[in-house]
């Protein structure tokens, strides 16, 4: 992989490490209590949703439901991208498939611990990930050495002072129909 697309995906690991991190801190998440996800029928998926996973189609019934869900909803999502959605889609893939086992594993499990993050606490993250994105270059650089060259417990006053910063901007600007607590 280039080291541009390495400083990208580096740039968003730590953006959403460290603002998963500022999540995680407040209060450990427990885990939902979710009753497993029901089988997909194949006859449900569309025609094109099925042209797309035909070579899923043999075994369909056969696949664990989380797995039908995904496929289904990957392909929905494939069927309502533009052609260059679905080139950065592919390009992503290859940038994926080139990545070492233990980086796509470590991938997969902050990806998982995000989505089992609540809606609101997701939202922030990815506010934060955008704010990230939105400091120039250098900033963003100087951040990233900041965060890997620091011990855990530097990271953890970092993630408490971000947190702080969070909290006094929302008592300054609270968002409408919502007063600040005093």
């Amino acid at each position: 992989m280039n080291k541009w697309l390495s400083l990208r995906l580096a740039a968003w690991l730590a953006a959403v490490t460290l603002a998963a991190g500022a999540v995680y801190a407040q209060e450990p998440a427990a885990a939902p209590a979710a009753s497993p996800p029901p089988p997909v029928a194949w006859s449900s998926l569309s025609a094109d949703q099925q042209r797309l996973l035909s070579h899923f189609g043999s075994q369909w019934s056969t696949l664990p439901p989380a797995r039908q869900q995904a496929l289904a909803h990957g392909s929905e999502r494939w069927l309502g991208m533009s052609p260059a959605e679905r080139d950065q889609a592919r390009q992503r893939f290859t940038r994926w498939q080139a990545l070492p086992p233990e980086q796509r594993q470590a991938l997969r499990a902050r990806w998982q611990r995000f989505q089992a993050l609540p809606p609101n606490e997701q939202a922030v993250v990815r506010q934060n990930f955008h704010r990230f994105q939105q400091l120039p270059p250098a900033r963003r650089q100087m951040l990233r050495e900041q965060w890997r060259n620091a011990s855990p417990a530097q990271r953890q006053q970092m993630i408490e002072r971000a947190r702080e910063v969070r909290q006094k901007r929302a008592l300054e600007h609270p968002a409408p129909g919502h007063a600040p607590h005093h």
